[in-house]
């Protein structure tokens, strides 16, 4: 069944490229139109968008979702529910492909929704209290975001449609209130600040759920999202502050990725990091390389993730970085897609990474920010590849090899699935940029400015040469950097806290004391008291008819 759906997804894939570079060739786009029903003149109606761009994007996830499933018919054949975690991940592709062809917020909600209880599912895959807490986090981050497009759907209804593409170019006086609620929706999806927290609790999912939800599928939905109402964003004045938010969003990331000793969710910071950038260039205004970084990203972003499974198989399962060390004398092949990725994943010089990166980084230059955006800025890329060489030191080169004696070898299905997308994340950036754009994007600046980028990854290198002889540990600074800035606790525990304390003292208060009496036991009381003087009467009545007699008797004396 694995291979089959491998074949079927890449055999698809191809087309969708394919057709989607006839597109852009002749210009075309294509809008389906299903009605339904109608209710009070609103048409509830499926609209599919088609063009060069969700044509190219629908066509990645299918490749990468290919490659994820067969590298999963190595990496979980040993799994009891094979076939169960086969459609769950089936599931969540058509999710976001109905996602990515919606052009009506209505099937948008389906998609969105698709891929949050899917992305449950499979987070809570391994049925244990770790999963079970992450994957609650993470459905119930993404639930804000649901609501948040559900009452833009609300706020849609003013118009008797939900295609929003026919209002993108209008002005009308709730748009800044109908951007900020999409905005919202698209942070928790994307994990911008503060929503951030759920991105390495997801980590708790099977490595190629990860590798296909950090690459290509749900963190990737809101930053599309945007690009799709991109036009709308720049009619608020909110837009400066949204960028600033995505500016923070990298640097946290990567000052946690920093402190962090677990191989996958430092993989997860390294996704939030480029996510950020993702969001910075797009509130910066230039949609189309938002769009280029985010389809570069998602191959080696995937590859990496993959190379960081077999790491952690031939571990013993465990994901400390501490524990690792000298991978590359057992798993050479493994090792230099994992090299090759993360050089990507820097921006190294004609790799897949860099034709994105350096671009948006040159844009930005270009752009009149300020100097503190401005070293922020560049101080983030800095930091990317501080933490991808610490990365790259405690598993490849350095460290200590507790797990020498298991050794889990590398299957032809992992060879094969990490080999294609290792030619992805070298060559895609390059063709991208030639076929894509109508004419080449490019950046005269003098030499100093143009070998700017290139002076901060070496300072990102130096950073870390000198940062990695300290003991992180012993620093005040660490509590604060390694929880994402107290993010883990402000985002789930601090409420679970609170909620509890909250019940304890309504329980003392309310439950035990004034409630108790005048709520629960107050009306048994009263009736118990009366049945005990009517009990009295009743057993008693010779006493009180005489009582009563001479009472009478007085009162008419008198």
């Amino acid at each position: 069944m694995y291979k089959y759906m491998f074949l079927f997804l890449l055999f698809f894939s191809m087309i969708l490229y394919f057709v989607g570079f006839v597109y852009l060739n002749y210009n075309f786009s294509s809008m389906i139109d299903w009605e339904v029903f109608s209710l009070n003149s609103v048409s509830f109606t499926l609209t599919f968008y088609i063009d060069w761009m969700s044509l190219f994007f629908s066509g990645t996830v299918l490749l990468i979702s290919s490659m994820v499933i067969l590298y999963s018919d190595d990496y979980m054949s040993n799994d009891m529910n094979k076939f169960r975690f086969l459609i769950l991940v089936i599931l969540f592709i058509l999710s976001m492909m109905l996602m990515i062809y919606s052009l009506n917020m209505i099937s948008i909600l389906l998609g969105w929704d698709g891929l949050g209880l899917v992305s449950y599912c499979l987070v809570i895959y391994y049925q244990n209290s770790n999963s079970y807490s992450s994957g609650m986090l993470t459905i119930l981050t993404n639930r804000i975001g649901d609501v948040f497009i559900l009452i833009g759907i609300g706020w849609m209804f003013n118009f008797g449609s939900f295609n929003f593409m026919y209002y993108l170019n209008m002005e009308y006086s709730w748009l800044s209130f109908f951007i900020f609620m999409l905005v919202l929706a698209s942070f928790t999806k994307s994990a911008q600040i503060p929503f951030s927290s759920w991105l390495p609790a997801a980590m708790a999912a099977p490595t190629p759920v990860s590798s296909l939800v950090h690459s290509s599928t749900l963190v990737t939905a809101g930053v599309y999202l945007l690009i799709r109402f991109g036009n709308l964003l720049f009619m608020t004045s909110m837009v400066n502050l949204f960028f600033f938010i995505s500016v923070l969003t990298m640097l946290m990331a990567g000052v946690g990725a920093n402190f962090e000793y677990d191989l996958k969710k430092i993989v997860a910071f390294s996704t939030l990091s480029q996510l950020g950038l993702m969001m910075s260039i797009l509130f910066s205004g230039n949609f189309d390389l938002s769009y280029f970084h985010l389809l570069s990203h998602a191959f080696f972003k995937s590859l990496l993730f993959m190379c960081s499974g077999l790491i952690i198989h031939s571990m013993c399962d465990s994901q400390d970085i501490r524990y690792m060390g000298y991978v590359i004398n057992d798993k050479p092949y493994m090792s230099t897609c994992f090299m090759i990725s993360n050089f990507s994943l820097c921006g190294l010089f004609f790799m897949s990474g860099f034709y994105s990166k350096d671009l948006i980084v040159e844009y930005f230059i270009s752009n009149n920010f300020n100097l503190f955006m401005g070293m922020l800025y560049m101080f983030c890329i800095s930091l990317t590849v501080c933490y991808t060489v610490r990365l790259m030191f405690y598993t490849l080169f350095f460290g200590v090899t507790n797990f020498t004696f298991r050794s889990v070898s590398e299957g032809l299905s992992s060879f094969l699935s990490l080999i294609i997308l290792l030619l992805f994340s070298l060559i895609f950036g390059s063709i991208f940029n030639w076929l894509v754009f109508l004419t080449p994007i490019l950046f005269f600046f003098p030499f100093f400015i143009k070998t700017m980028t290139f002076m901060f990854m070496m300072l990102g290198l130096m950073i870390y040469l000198f940062v990695s002889n300290f003991n992180v540990k012993s620093l005040n600074l660490f509590n604060f950097f390694g929880t994402m800035w107290y993010l883990m606790f402000l985002g789930s525990s601090m409420f679970n806290y609170n909620y509890f304390l909250i019940s304890s003292m309504y329980k003392n208060v309310i439950d035990d004391s004034w409630g108790e009496f005048y709520m629960s036991s107050y009306l048994s009381n009263m009736i118990s008291y009366f049945s005990m003087k009517m009990n009295y009467v009743i057993f008693n009545n010779l006493k009180i008819y005489m009582f009563s007699f001479f009472l009478i008797m007085i009162y008419f004396i008198i």
